[in-house]
């Protein structure tokens, strides 16, 4: 069977390769005669792919000595509300740049603990651009400042990340998390869904600051304290061995490959095929997101007419496209191109949208 063109947005496209070594342990995981899925979280054997996984993302992302890496459950979405649990303490404010739903999603958790500020939102003129720094007003000592580094829904992105001196950013980078470089020492927590670069569902990675591991109540269950997690180096109760696993190849394919830098110079490679199909086509096909917020993860665009958008769609599924229908919140056509999205996935994307043009 041909495989298909798999732009989903997540789960998402993984490396052939990282499969392929993934089946051959699928029986017989390190000589243990047990599959990986069989092994005790608690033996060594799996220790060491915990700690393997930790490196690499330390390796990879340059992560400071004082920063933890920590390998957790219930993606994203659990984490909008750990991060104002562990920090957002009482009389204190944190706040939220808005630039999709995901954030807004966040900003809706935070709300239920504390006092939480919009700084910026771009959804009065549908979250097509990245508030710039002059539209971003923060409020008096914030605890912190959230952001979503890219948006899935709306295809933006914030092409260089922000920074505010003297106070701590915290960052979603779930659909953008080691698609390039980035200095990790510029943020207090970054966390990210591994399910669209990095791995199958399952698994959340926490970068977090020593000195903020500190800052977690005791009086929160213990399942939700960073500090708890990373004195057990992830393995506190059972983890998501598999996808941890999953996750640790990837990342082992990502060194294989150059690294961040060499892959961040690939998909922007890939994205620019796509965007020329969009800008040459003569207004045929609109794209979302404003051109200096566009994604380089996520390519959101119509077709400029509602018939023939249904009729592109319906093309593409049957010439072995995946996953090209844009959220369910917004409709239109979305292509995720992802760090294992081969660029002749992309190539024959534009080609496709030509051919259909005419």
């Amino acid at each position: 069977m041909q495989p298909p063109y798999n732009f989903n947005a997540g789960p998402a496209v993984l490396p052939k390769s990282v499969l392929e070594e993934a089946q051959r342990n699928l029986l017989d995981f390190n000589g243990t005669g047990m599959s990986i899925l069989e092994i005790s979280h608690r033996s060594k054997d799996f220790e060491a792919v915990v700690t393997e996984a930790e490196a690499l993302a330390k390796e990879l992302l340059s992560i400071p000595d004082n920063y933890r890496v920590l390998f957790l459950q219930g993606g994203a979405s659990l984490q909008f509300s750990m991060v104002p649990m562990n920090f957002l303490a009482e009389g204190r404010t944190a706040d939220y740049v808005l630039t999709g739903s995901w954030s807004e999603k966040a900003l809706a958790e935070a709300e239920k603990t504390g006092s939480a500020h919009v700084a910026a939102s771009g959804k009065v003129a549908g979250y097509k651009h990245i508030p710039t720094p002059a539209e971003i007003a923060l409020s008096d000592d914030p605890v912190y400042v959230h952001i979503t580094s890219n948006n899935t829904i709306y295809g933006t992105q914030w092409r260089d990340l922000p920074a505010f001196p003297g106070t701590p950013i915290v960052a979603d980078m779930s659909s953008d998390m080691l698609s390039r470089p980035v200095n990790v020492a510029d943020y207090a927590v970054i966390y990210a869904g591994l399910q669209k670069n990095a791995g199958p569902a399952g698994a959340t990675m926490v970068i977090i600051r020593d000195d903020w591991l500190e800052r977690c109540p005791k009086t929160l269950p213990t399942m939700l304290r960073y500090d708890v997690m990373a004195k057990n180096n992830s393995l506190y109760n059972t983890p998501p061995v598999f996808a941890i696993y999953i996750s640790m190849l990837v990342m082992r394919w990502l060194k294989a490959g150059g690294g961040l830098g060499e892959m961040a110079k690939r998909n922007a490679a890939k994205a620019r095929i796509v965007y020329d199909a969009i800008d040459g086509s003569g207004g045929f096909y609109v794209g979302h997101a404003e051109p200096g917020s566009r994604s380089v993860m996520n390519i959101t665009f119509r077709v400029s007419d509602e018939e023939k958008e249904k009729e592109f769609l319906a093309l593409a599924k049957a010439k072995g496209f995946v996953g090209l229908n844009g959220h369910r919140s917004v409709g239109g056509v979305r292509a995720s191109t992802y760090n294992a999205l081969p660029v002749e996935a992309c190539e024959a994307l534009a080609g496709l949208m030509r051919e259909f043009r005419g």
